[in-house]
């Protein structure tokens, strides 16, 4: 089945960076279009960043346009979002999914980032 595993969240001050991944199993990794969604305290769920085929067509939302990257790795079947110039506004549960441009999560367990001096 399935399965998406969200790691690389923690704790960072303003300003700092993180790389967060994803590693996927049980479905055709290097055929699917891949999202990046995050979740704030008491909010919705919120798009950040997709990716397609081969690593084509990189978008993100206006919010972290700049200092968001998303990539992946066909080999390893693994998503990654790197993360700078962190704010605290950028505190969430962050999930991946199979998709673009959506906005809910994958089944996996999310990884936290709290971005907080």
């Amino acid at each position: 089945q399935v399965q998406l595993v969200e790691s690389g969240g923690g704790l960072v001050e303003p300003g700092g960076s993180l790389r967060l991944a994803c590693a996927a199993s049980g479905f055709t990794f290097s055929d699917s279009l891949l999202t990046w969604v995050r979740q704030a305290p008491g909010e919705g769920l919120e798009w950040v960043s997709s990716i397609g085929l081969g690593g084509r067509l990189p978008i993100t939302t206006d919010s972290v346009r700049g200092r968001f990257t998303i990539s992946r790795d066909d080999a390893k079947n693994t998503l990654y979002l790197q993360m700078n110039s962190l704010k605290p506004e950028d505190t969430a549960v962050y999930y991946c999914a199979q998709g673009y441009m959506i906005n809910s999560p994958g089944g996996g367990p999310g990884t936290q980032v709290t971005v907080s001096s």
